[in-house]
Protein backbone atom coordinates (compact mmCIF):
# COMPACT_ATOMS: atom_id res chain seq x y z
CA UNK A 1 0.00 0.00 0.00
CA UNK A 2 2.86 2.37 0.77
CA UNK A 3 4.37 1.86 -2.71
CA UNK A 4 1.01 2.57 -4.22
CA UNK A 5 0.65 5.86 -2.29
CA UNK A 6 4.16 6.90 -3.31
CA UNK A 7 3.37 6.20 -6.95
CA UNK A 8 0.17 8.27 -6.75
CA UNK A 9 2.09 11.09 -5.06
CA UNK A 10 4.79 11.08 -7.76
CA UNK A 11 2.19 11.12 -10.55
CA UNK A 12 0.31 14.01 -8.92
CA UNK A 13 3.52 15.98 -8.39
CA UNK A 14 4.51 15.49 -12.03
CA UNK A 15 1.07 16.61 -13.20
CA UNK A 16 1.16 19.73 -11.02
CA UNK A 17 4.66 20.57 -12.22
CA UNK A 18 3.49 20.34 -15.84
CA UNK A 19 0.51 22.69 -15.37
CA UNK A 20 2.48 25.98 -15.34
CA UNK A 21 4.38 24.87 -18.43
CA UNK A 22 1.12 24.11 -20.24
CA UNK A 23 -0.30 27.50 -19.19
CA UNK A 24 2.81 29.27 -20.48
CA UNK A 25 2.55 27.45 -23.80
CA UNK A 26 -1.10 28.48 -24.14
CA UNK A 27 -0.17 32.09 -23.36
CA UNK A 28 2.51 32.04 -26.05
CA UNK A 29 -0.07 31.17 -28.70
CA UNK A 30 -2.15 34.31 -28.14
CA UNK A 31 -0.31 37.43 -27.05
CA UNK A 32 -2.26 39.73 -24.76
CA UNK A 33 -4.11 42.56 -26.41
CA UNK A 34 -2.61 46.00 -25.88
CA UNK A 35 -4.09 48.08 -23.09
CA UNK A 36 -6.86 50.39 -24.29
CA UNK A 37 -6.10 54.09 -24.54
CA UNK A 38 -7.58 56.21 -21.73
CA UNK A 39 -10.47 57.36 -23.92
CA UNK A 40 -11.12 53.77 -25.07
CA UNK A 41 -11.28 52.70 -21.41
CA UNK A 42 -13.81 55.45 -20.64
CA UNK A 43 -15.83 54.51 -23.71
CA UNK A 44 -15.85 50.85 -22.72
CA UNK A 45 -17.20 51.65 -19.25
CA UNK A 46 -19.71 54.17 -20.63
CA UNK A 47 -21.05 51.62 -23.08
CA UNK A 48 -21.14 48.87 -20.45
CA UNK A 49 -23.34 50.79 -18.02
CA UNK A 50 -25.38 52.05 -20.97
CA UNK A 51 -25.93 48.47 -22.15
CA UNK A 52 -27.14 47.49 -18.67
CA UNK A 53 -29.54 50.42 -18.48
CA UNK A 54 -30.92 49.66 -21.95
CA UNK A 55 -31.33 45.97 -21.13
CA UNK A 56 -33.16 46.60 -17.86
CA UNK A 57 -35.40 49.22 -19.50
CA UNK A 58 -36.25 46.89 -22.37
CA UNK A 59 -36.85 43.87 -20.16
CA UNK A 60 -39.11 45.28 -17.44
CA UNK A 61 -42.79 45.00 -18.38
CA UNK A 62 -44.33 48.40 -19.08
CA UNK A 63 -46.98 47.87 -16.40
CA UNK A 64 -44.15 47.87 -13.80
CA UNK A 65 -42.63 51.17 -14.99
CA UNK A 66 -44.60 53.19 -12.41
CA UNK A 67 -43.60 50.95 -9.50
CA UNK A 68 -41.88 52.58 -6.54
CA UNK A 69 -40.95 50.84 -3.28
CA UNK A 70 -42.39 53.58 -1.04
CA UNK A 71 -44.22 56.87 -1.48
CA UNK A 72 -41.06 59.01 -1.15
CA UNK A 73 -39.13 57.12 -3.86
CA UNK A 74 -38.92 57.77 -7.57
CA UNK A 75 -40.76 55.34 -9.79
CA UNK A 76 -38.77 52.89 -11.92
CA UNK A 77 -39.32 55.09 -14.97
CA UNK A 78 -38.40 58.26 -13.06
CA UNK A 79 -35.13 56.59 -11.95
CA UNK A 80 -34.47 55.54 -15.53
CA UNK A 81 -35.17 59.00 -16.97
CA UNK A 82 -33.09 60.67 -14.27
CA UNK A 83 -30.03 58.53 -14.93
CA UNK A 84 -30.35 58.70 -18.72
CA UNK A 85 -30.85 62.46 -18.82
CA UNK A 86 -27.97 62.98 -16.40
CA UNK A 87 -25.66 61.42 -18.98
CA UNK A 88 -26.21 64.62 -20.97
CA UNK A 89 -24.52 66.51 -18.16
CA UNK A 90 -21.30 64.99 -19.52
CA UNK A 91 -22.27 65.09 -23.20
CA UNK A 92 -23.42 68.71 -23.19
CA UNK A 93 -20.43 69.90 -21.14
CA UNK A 94 -18.08 68.05 -23.51
CA UNK A 95 -19.71 69.91 -26.40
CA UNK A 96 -19.44 73.30 -24.66
CA UNK A 97 -23.20 73.56 -24.02
CA UNK A 98 -25.29 73.99 -20.90
CA UNK A 99 -26.97 70.77 -19.72
CA UNK A 100 -30.25 70.37 -21.55
CA UNK A 101 -32.19 68.48 -18.84
CA UNK A 102 -33.01 69.25 -15.22
CA UNK A 103 -32.26 66.69 -12.52
CA UNK A 104 -35.62 65.00 -13.03
CA UNK A 105 -36.87 65.43 -16.61
CA UNK A 106 -40.60 65.45 -17.22
CA UNK A 107 -42.36 62.70 -19.13
CA UNK A 108 -44.24 65.11 -21.39
CA UNK A 109 -42.95 63.53 -24.60
CA UNK A 110 -41.98 60.15 -23.18
CA UNK A 111 -45.26 58.34 -22.64
CA UNK A 112 -44.65 54.79 -23.87
CA UNK A 113 -42.03 52.19 -23.09
CA UNK A 114 -40.78 52.43 -26.68
CA UNK A 115 -40.28 56.20 -26.39
CA UNK A 116 -38.50 55.83 -23.06
CA UNK A 117 -36.27 53.06 -24.36
CA UNK A 118 -35.39 55.15 -27.43
CA UNK A 119 -34.51 58.06 -25.12
CA UNK A 120 -32.21 55.90 -22.97
CA UNK A 121 -30.49 54.53 -26.08
CA UNK A 122 -30.01 58.04 -27.49
CA UNK A 123 -28.50 59.34 -24.23
CA UNK A 124 -25.96 56.50 -24.20
CA UNK A 125 -25.17 56.85 -27.93
CA UNK A 126 -24.70 60.62 -27.75
CA UNK A 127 -22.32 60.29 -24.81
CA UNK A 128 -20.35 57.56 -26.59
CA UNK A 129 -20.10 59.76 -29.68
CA UNK A 130 -18.80 62.66 -27.57
CA UNK A 131 -16.16 60.41 -25.96
CA UNK A 132 -15.02 59.17 -29.37
CA UNK A 133 -14.94 62.69 -30.80
CA UNK A 134 -12.89 64.05 -27.90
CA UNK A 135 -10.39 61.18 -27.77
CA UNK A 136 -7.51 61.10 -25.30
CA UNK A 137 -6.46 64.70 -25.76
CA UNK A 138 -9.96 66.15 -25.66
CA UNK A 139 -11.01 64.24 -22.56
CA UNK A 140 -8.00 65.67 -20.76
CA UNK A 141 -9.33 69.23 -21.27
CA UNK A 142 -10.33 71.17 -18.19
CA UNK A 143 -13.93 72.37 -18.22
CA UNK A 144 -16.10 74.42 -15.92
CA UNK A 145 -19.09 72.28 -15.11
CA UNK A 146 -20.58 74.78 -12.69
CA UNK A 147 -18.66 73.57 -9.64
CA UNK A 148 -16.13 75.46 -7.53
CA UNK A 149 -13.18 74.35 -9.70
CA UNK A 150 -12.34 73.12 -13.16
CA UNK A 151 -12.62 69.40 -13.89
CA UNK A 152 -11.14 67.28 -16.62
CA UNK A 153 -13.68 65.75 -18.96
CA UNK A 154 -12.28 62.33 -17.96
CA UNK A 155 -13.31 62.97 -14.37
CA UNK A 156 -16.73 64.19 -15.40
CA UNK A 157 -17.26 61.09 -17.57
CA UNK A 158 -16.18 58.74 -14.78
CA UNK A 159 -18.43 60.59 -12.34
CA UNK A 160 -21.43 60.10 -14.62
CA UNK A 161 -20.52 56.44 -15.16
CA UNK A 162 -20.45 55.95 -11.38
CA UNK A 163 -23.72 57.86 -10.99
CA UNK A 164 -25.31 55.66 -13.65
CA UNK A 165 -24.05 52.54 -11.88
CA UNK A 166 -25.54 53.66 -8.58
CA UNK A 167 -28.95 54.19 -10.18
CA UNK A 168 -28.66 50.92 -12.06
CA UNK A 169 -28.27 49.26 -8.65
CA UNK A 170 -31.48 50.93 -7.51
CA UNK A 171 -33.27 49.70 -10.63
CA UNK A 172 -32.10 46.17 -9.81
CA UNK A 173 -33.66 46.49 -6.34
CA UNK A 174 -36.95 47.60 -7.95
CA UNK A 175 -36.77 44.50 -10.14
CA UNK A 176 -36.16 42.22 -7.19
CA UNK A 177 -38.94 43.86 -5.16
CA UNK A 178 -41.30 42.81 -7.96
CA UNK A 179 -40.13 39.19 -7.69
CA UNK A 180 -38.16 39.38 -10.93
CA UNK A 181 -34.55 38.59 -11.81
CA UNK A 182 -32.80 41.40 -13.74
CA UNK A 183 -31.22 40.50 -17.08
CA UNK A 184 -27.60 40.82 -15.86
CA UNK A 185 -28.29 38.44 -12.95
CA UNK A 186 -29.78 35.64 -15.01
CA UNK A 187 -27.69 32.58 -15.79
CA UNK A 188 -25.80 32.94 -19.06
CA UNK A 189 -26.80 30.53 -21.81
Amino acid sequence: MTKWMRLVGVVLAMGMAAMPVAAQEAAKKEPPKPAPSPSEAVLEQWNDIGRKLIMIAADLPEDKYDYKPNPDSRTFVAQLLHVAASMYYFTDTAQGQKPRYPDDPKRDELKTKEQILAFVKKCVEDGAAAIKAKGDKGLNEAVNDGGPHLDRLYDLAYGLIEHSGEHYGQLVVYYRANGMVPPESRPKK
